[in-house]
């Protein structure tokens, strides 16, 4: 249970904990087991190292790594000096971590051994370069992080954080092709973790071991990484997902709770080890992030023999919004709802003028609560045109059945979630629209089993080239992040457009759905 009255912000929690249970392991990572008493004197070291750089409050720090201990403690220092750290997607391509650089404008970058070159390339245009720290491994032009971080005292700074303080910021693909920062602070946070103890899913036991699989750049992995710790859990870190050492941890462990994208959990049940792995101590998998289907779920249930929550929100609700309870996943009809809204969380579905709709009656989702995000960093059109009047509109259509069960129909803006990855057509398109031999061309999402979604190219080519599948796939993939390319590509004669001239994406995409249910997770 959280010490609320210890915890009131999320610098509070290795404080707390550290007080409380200093010993116990807050991080355990491949071999090593990092203590709350240690999380907490070495985040106290980086905030005062951030204060003695003149990195003072409302400043970014950028981080580009792999899942890894460090993290965290770069989080509570940059919360304990009150600045806000600015993870990077470690997927994306040079040029677009070059664009959140600019954006965010952090004093400091750490960067993690695997993304040295990345990040070099990513800085190479920049006029305006943050001071580089090597967060693990060693590079010419990067500071040792250790010897930075040891150089200073581990007294607790004791600036006392504000609820206003913005204390994360996540970056989320943009319908234009340009990402937005979506700033979170102690304020969403405290509700947050009013809130989880009331959610299955996010409410554990003190001492349980958590899985965290999902990356720290993504709210499901910051999101059960905060969760965890504040109610006196211990992490289990993955560098990266890797099915069969997930499920060696799990039994090696005594794991009891993670959060899985659908492909993840697909990945699982299709490795010849889960056989042979016991699951006897998972109490519960979460899932959310992209579609997942019946028999992958119904296949998940059995082998797993735990409870399963679905969750639907966004980064800008802090991850919040509906959850289908274990319970709620044996009730006739509704595994294909994504449930009902967290506690003191209103979620609502309303027409172009901003109604209710009536039940069954299909409109746009809309999210209010202390929970929703400050703003997007730096665009205060866009936050204008995503909260209004207090609520966040999703740009996902659903509807409520009888029993306050909310469904998703379909989504308004288009966007492609793949593998748990946000991908908007538009930005693959201006990536596609320069390929030599390309003369139209519109993105879709199609079924996949592994993904739940794949991005899929309909060109249009010029009839001088030709032009192979290939070819538009490697194009794509030296311009944009890999997950966003194309996996495949079709040819057509002339896209089908409304009499505005706006592609008819649903029309693209109805011979690949028929039969299927295109909802969202």
């Amino acid at each position: 249970m959280i010490d609320l009255d210890a915890i009131a912000t999320l610098a509070d929690i290795p404080r707390a904990q550290a007080r409380a249970r200093g010993q116990q392991a807050a991080i355990v990572f491949e071999d090593e087991a990092l203590s709350y008493a240690e999380l907490d004197r070495r985040s106290n070291q980086v905030a005062n190292a951030l204060i003695a750089a003149g990195v003072g409050p409302g400043a970014r720090l950028s981080v580009l790594t792999k899942n890894h201990p460090r993290w965290y403690e770069l989080f509570f220092g940059a919360a304990k000096a009150r600045t806000c750290l600015a993870p990077i997607n470690s997927r994306l391509a040079a040029a677009e971590i070059a664009f959140v650089l600019e954006d965010a404008g952090p004093d400091i970058l750490f960067v993690g051994e695997d993304f040295f070159d990345l990040a070099e390339a990513a800085l190479a245009g920049l006029e305006r370069r943050p001071r580089l720290i090597a967060l693990t491994g060693e590079r010419a032009g990067f500071e040792p992080y250790a010897t930075w971080r040891d150089a200073a005292p581990a007294s607790d700074p004791a600036l006392g954080e504000q609820p206003s303080d913005d204390v994360l910021q996540l970056y989320t693909s943009g319908t234009t092709g340009r990402p937005k920062g979506v700033v979170l602070t102690n304020r969403n946070y405290r509700r947050f973790m009013e809130m989880a103890e009331e959610v299955e899913g996010f409410a554990y036991a003190p001492g349980e071991r958590v899985m965290i699989v999902m990356p720290l750049f993504h709210v499901a992995g910051t999101n059960v990484s905060f969760a965890g710790l504040a109610q006196s859990g211990s992490i289990v870190l993955m560098k990266d997902f890797v099915p069969t050492q997930a499920l060696a941890l799990i039994e090696a462990q005594g794991v009891a709770h993670t959060f899985l994208a659908p492909a993840m959990i697909l990945m699982l049940l299709q490795t010849p080890q889960i056989e042979q792995t016991r699951l006897s101590s998972l109490r519960s998998i979460a899932y959310g992030a992209s579609p997942i289907s019946e028999d992958v779920l119904r296949r998940a249930q059995a082998r797993f023999g735990c409870g399963f929550i679905q969750f639907y929100g966004m980064t800008e609700s802090t991850g919040a919004g509906t959850v289908l309870s274990p319970a709620a996943h044996e009730i006739p009809g509704k595994l294909r709802s994504c449930g009902r809204a967290w506690p003191d969380v209103e979620v609502a579905v309303l027409d172009l003028e901003g109604r209710p709709v009536g039940e069954g009656e299909v409109g746009e989702i809309a999210i209010r609560g202390d929970i929703v995000m400050d703003r997007y960093w730096n665009r205060p059109d866009a936050t204008g045109e995503t909260v209004r009047d207090a609520w966040l509109f999703t740009g996902d259509a659903g509807y409520f059945d009888a029993d306050g069960f909310l469904y998703i129909h379909d989504r308004l803006k288009d966007m492609i979630v793949t593998g748990g990855e946000n991908v908007y057509p538009a930005e693959v398109e201006n990536a596609l629209f320069g390929c030599p031999g390309v003369a139209d061309v519109a993105v879709i999402g199609v079924p996949s089993e592994r993904w739940g979604e794949e991005v899929k190219a309909v060109v249009v080519p010029r009839g001088d080239v030709d032009l192979e599948p290939q070819a538009v796939i490697a194009w794509a993939k030296a311009r944009i992040a890999g997950y966003k390319a194309p996996k495949s590509v079709d040819f057509i004669d002339a896209l089908p457009r409304n009499p505005s001239g706006k592609v008819l994406r649903r029309e693209l995409r109805k011979p690949y759905w028929e039969g299927r249910d295109r909802a969202v997770s």
